[in-house]
């Protein structure tokens, strides 16, 4: 073992080809330190280079092009900073230019006329003439012929790195250098029953392959076997987890439904529950009447009646004794939880109280006093709930609402709050896809609302460009003149703050010059609280006929007579918030609409995106579509939680690979839950190698 440790912790610096300087560029562009780090730094694509064309063949839709030609002329144009190099390269049928903008210098000792060259990249047409920026250029010899023949690995690189002949041929180059030496430090990974079972190839011939793949067949078997591995491991991981805190984290036994639970539901349930509703209760209050913690995954398309499933769950604590908490990302949220649930329970005997930031120290002290005596039933709050000096006499249930906003470490000080641990129940209106709730959400059950309470009409989505606002704003005006009221929505993205609060002063002057007898509101997250909450209470009241707003009202802000919410430059949005802001709308009878503006010129994601939203009502089919477009991370804000650093298997593509990775490990743990036959030592020693490198997280939902 300690051979394989030595090995991969060696110094990137020590491999031949790279060196002190290289050794620095890797470290500091692409955070390669060691031999371990280049090895398992993945190719994210294949090229196959058996074809050469020649340059009257180029075309500008060609995802790239190799060709073959002498060097006939280099020239370099501009002065300094605004430099570029031109090279014409010439082969029995024509022209083409290579254009470098940067590395100039470096290129220009390396490229030089009348040598015969071998260039790959993208073709492009500029001002009628076919050019290739930045393309990898090799010498035409026998050597670099052999090199570069069939499947080729393409790795990510930086324009920093191409330049200085690290670009992806340079990192191929170095893997060649490492990985026949790597190969035999391998070990297994997978006990010999699962690979033989599986068919699955083994882990050296698949680490080989997947850096110097023989050709399509078994690259596409090496991509399977380590894709199972990472994926099998994850869920291992998962399920472990739930397992343990199964059998050793014990629960409060909520054994009764009482006067509270029915005393609401017979007379003051505000409208008749969903069978989706009931379904879930019941699923709730069966796991809370275990003994068991409960840790259980709410999901719910905005709408859908979260709340009120979940002030049901507290009534049943509450019905055995104990209190409860409820934690939302935001002040405005937290707020909004806070007024509904009062008006729920405003005829029961039921206390409520709201801690956020912003909540005075004379009535917090109360609060805290009445929580620690027991007076206090449910309390609301934001990330103040956390705080060490909110104490509880007995803290039952907690239900933490859109937790990916929530750091992990965040969450676990929940725990801390009583010696045995309270129910968890998470609530997220991010519809999850499935593959990423089995991945992200693994250890915890799901319950899944899959109605709309009744009377609800589908969202009308249209996409309209910048050109038609006149037209749209007159169909806000007549909206408006029946009564309703609109939202109209301005993106404030972090990097361009500043810019974009202009935009959104600018907007609200406009709309105002615009919309004149109408009374429009402003609100941003820069806005005091305090205005912000007078905005929204007359917007709420009917005051306010138009709400200018940024993405803080994503989440929570139900105003039922709102019937039209107009998204300004809906291209810089991801698919799931404009999801979110459409939920704004279309919380009554009323029929309601969302309105996508952009420019005209839109790139092919934004296209699609757009097109999605226009086509779908189901978030579910939404968050699926938002997955494939943008990958997990950037969909529910997991990359703080680390879960989701995978360094081969994609989400979007591989749910196939990880639904039997999921069902493979229920297996080998319902067999032998603690791993402790012969057999499965691998995967035992695996595991705790794999929990060294990544932290104890199990003990948080």
């Amino acid at each position: 073992m300690e051979k394989v440790q030595s090995f991969f912790d060696s110094p990137i610096t020590y491999l031949k080809g790279v060196g002190p300087q290289r050794a620095e560029f890797l470290t500091k562009e692409l955070g390669i330190h060691t031999f371990r780090d280049l090895f398992y730094f993945f190719p994210f694509r294949y090229v196959d280079r058996t074809r050469f064309y020649k340059i009257k063949e180029v075309n500008a839709e060609m995802p790239h092009i190799q060709l073959c030609g002498k060097i006939v002329h280099v020239e370099i144009i501009g002065q300094k900073r605004k430099q570029r190099m031109v090279v014409d390269l010439e082969d029995d049928t024509g022209k083409i230019e290579l254009i470098w903008f940067q590395g100039i210098k470096w290129m220009s000792k390396k490229l030089r006329p009348g040598v015969e060259y071998i260039v790959f990249g993208k073709p492009s047409i500029f001002n009628g003439k076919y050019s290739i920026s930045h393309p990898s250029v090799e010498e035409n010899t026998e050597e670099n012929r052999k090199l570069i023949k069939g499947l080729q690995p393409v790795y990510s690189t930086t324009e920093f790195l191409k330049v200085r002949g690290l670009d992806s041929s340079g990192i191929l180059k170095l893997q060649r250098a490492l990985v026949p030496q790597a190969i035999e430090h391998i070990p297994e990974a997978l006990p010999s029953y699962l690979i033989d079972k599986l068919r699955l190839m083994p882990r050296r011939e698949a680490m080989r392959n997947i850096h110097l793949p023989v050709n399509n067949e078994t690259l596409v078997k090496a991509q399977q076997r380590l894709k199972f591995e990472e994926l099998f491991y994850l869920q291992m991981g998962l399920l472990r987890s739930k397992i343990g805190r199964e059998t050793t984290v014990k629960g409060f036994t909520f054994s009764k439904v009482d006067k509270c639970f029915n005393d609401f539901y017979n007379n003051y349930l505000p409208f008749p529950l969903t069978d989706a509703q009931k379904r879930v209760i019941k699923e709730i209050r069966s796991d809370m009447g275990r003994g068991i913690q409960m840790n259980r995954l709410l999901q719910g398309d905005v709408g859908s009646g979260k709340t009120l499933v979940a002030l049901l769950c507290m009534l049943i604590a509450l019905d055995n004794g104990f209190q409860c908490c409820m934690m939302a990302p935001t002040e405005i949220l937290a707020t909004q939880h806070f007024e509904t649930l009062k008006e729920f329970l405003k005829d029961m005997p039921v206390t409520t109280a709201l801690i956020t930031g912003s909540t005075k120290e004379a009535k917090r002290r109360v609060i805290h006093e009445e929580l620690e005596s027991g007076q206090m039933n449910i309390v609301l709050g934001t990330h103040a709930l956390i705080e060490d000096r909110v104490k509880f006499k007995n803290l039952g249930l907690v239900v933490i609402d859109e937790q990916h906003r929530f750091g992990v470490a965040q969450r676990a000080r929940l725990w801390q709050k009583n010696e045995t641990p309270p129910h968890i129940l998470v609530m997220t209106a991010t519809p999850i896809p499935r593959t990423l709730a089995m991945t992200l959400y693994g250890d915890l059950d799901v319950s899944v609302i899959d109605q709309m309470p009744p009377g609800r009409k589908p969202i009308q989505t249209v996409h309209k460009y910048d050109a038609k606002r006149s037209e749209v704003f007159a169909f806000i005006k007549k909206e408006i003149d029946k009564g309703r009221q609109a939202y109209i929505i301005f993106p404030l993205i972090e990097e361009s703050e500043k810019l974009d609060i202009e935009n959104l002063m600018q907007g609200f002057e406009e709309i105002k010059k615009a919309f004149p007898g109408h009374v429009v509101g402003m609100m941003h997250g820069k806005i005091k609280f305090a205005e912000r909450e007078k905005v929204m209470q007359a917007f709420a009241l009917g005051e306010v006929h138009i709400l200018v707003a940024t993405t803080v009202i994503e989440v929570g802000v139900n105003v039922p007579n709102a019937s039209i919410i107009l998204i300004e430059s809906s291209q810089r949005f991801g698919l799931s918030q404009l999801h979110q802001l459409r939920g704004r709308v279309g919380r009554s009878s009323h029929q309601s609409y969302c309105i996508l503006m952009t420019p005209y010129e839109l790139g092919a994601d934004a296209r699609a995106r757009i097109e999605i939203m226009v086509r779908s009502n189901d978030g579910f089919e939404i968050s699926e579509e938002d997955l494939r477009l943008r990958g997990p991370g950037d969909i529910t804000g997991t990359q703080q939680s680390g879960i989701l650093n995978l360094k081969i298997a994609e989400l979007a593509k591989d749910g196939q690979i990880l639904q039997q990775a999921r069902i493979v490990a229920t297996e080998v743990l319902n067999e032998d839950r603690e791993l402790k036959l012969e057999k499965n030592r691998i995967l035992s020693d695996e595991l705790r190698k794999l929990e060294r490198e990544k932290g104890d997280w199990s003990r948080i939902s």
